[in-house]
């Protein structure tokens, strides 16, 4: 067994930098798959890794099953040509990507998509508001959460932004008692956000391992683009999609990746649902703009939590995981007939 959270660098730099460490990972992953000689293979995610451990595996004849798609649609489509080549059945979960892989003659099979179970049956959910404040010693009054990304890049990048838009927004007449609330990433720790806390423990702290009721009791949510944006939308919660890294990083990425949102959420329906604040537009000022919006315009918030229930919809029903489960299953008992 190993933790994947070492691995989880982000930005081409970063990537560079931690080429021993991922060699390392990838001869530990080769001997344990040959060592315990599965009937298949299954990757998820992680495409920069899991594609080495793909051909691995396929040149040893074991079968591969990828179960969430690497996003190829977005960029690095000469990927696909891997997929072709080591991955007996791709797993795909979100629905735009059924007509994408079929036009790229990619074998696929979507059975909707795991964050529905995983959110509905979070007992976080299940909470009710004066539980969550009295059991995290909270005043009950408004707050914003502040989801900075699971990676230590994304959380340094994001949050001197995030805490110069807290001291805008509590400057801001009507807003002096709001609260901030940062969402501890399972991969970080405590001390990742404490450089960011001195001087504003009265109204900002940071609470782990309750993302869900953390964004199910927000007034609104400051979201680092990606999973967490998506997560957003099906717990209900008006947001802002927010991204930051360096200049290098951002630059590069603009000249590959080719998709004109970067929010599921926003791609899911083929428009905008939610507002996407990126790079230079990413600034403490258009920050505070858009969350006093999201908190005061009751318009604009039914017109968000309409889309939000499109995206729902468009992402099936519950039990996705089970379903590719026993899809799985029933992909290896034909290939014994």
């Amino acid at each position: 067994m190993r933790d994947y959270n070492g691995g989880a660098v982000i930005g081409f730099s970063q990537v560079i930098m931690h080429l021993g460490d991922f060699a390392r990972e990838l001869r530990f992953c080769g001997e344990d798959i040959v060592r315990f000689s599965p009937d298949a293979v299954i990757l998820i995610d992680y495409p920069g890794f899991n594609f080495r451990v793909a051909e691995f595996a396929h040149k040893k004849g074991f079968r591969v099953f990828y179960y969430i798609a690497p996003k190829v649609w977005a960029s690095r489509e000469g990927r696909i040509r891997k997929l072709k080549a080591f991955v007996d059945k791709l797993f795909i979960v979100f629905p735009f990507e059924q007509e994408y892989f079929t036009r790229k003659g990619v074998d696929w099979i979507y059975k909707g998509n795991p964050l529905i179970d995983a959110i509905d049956s979070d007992p976080g959910m299940q909470m009710t508001r004066e539980e969550f404040f009295r059991r995290n010693n909270l005043e009950d009054r408004r707050f914003v959460v502040i989801l900075a990304g699971s990676r230590k890049g994304e959380v340094s990048c994001m949050m001197p932004v995030c805490t110069a838009f807290a001291d805008s927004l509590r400057s801001t007449p009507g807003y002096e008692d709001m609260q901030f609330i940062i969402a501890g990433a399972p991969s970080r720790r405590a001390e990742d956000y404490s450089p960011y806390l001195e001087g504003r423990r009265d109204y900002m702290r940071v609470i782990f391992g309750q993302t869900y009721p953390l964004m199910r009791f927000a007034c609104a949510a400051v979201v680092n683009s990606g999973t967490a944006s998506l997560e957003t939308a099906l717990a209900g919660t008006p947001q802002v999609a927010c991204y930051s890294g360096s200049d290098f990083n951002f630059n590069v990425a603009k000249n590959i990746i080719k998709i004109e949102y970067i929010s599921l959420g926003n791609l899911i329906l083929g428009r905008k649902a939610f507002r996407e604040l990126l790079q230079y537009h990413f600034t403490p000022e258009n920050l505070t703009d858009e969350v006093i919006r999201l908190i005061s315009d009751e318009g604009y918030r039914a017109r968000m939590k309409e889309d939000y229930a499109e995206i729902r919809r468009r992402l099936g029903g519950s039990g996705a995981s089970e379903a590719v489960a026993r899809a799985m299953l029933e992909e290896l008992r034909s290939k014994e007939a």
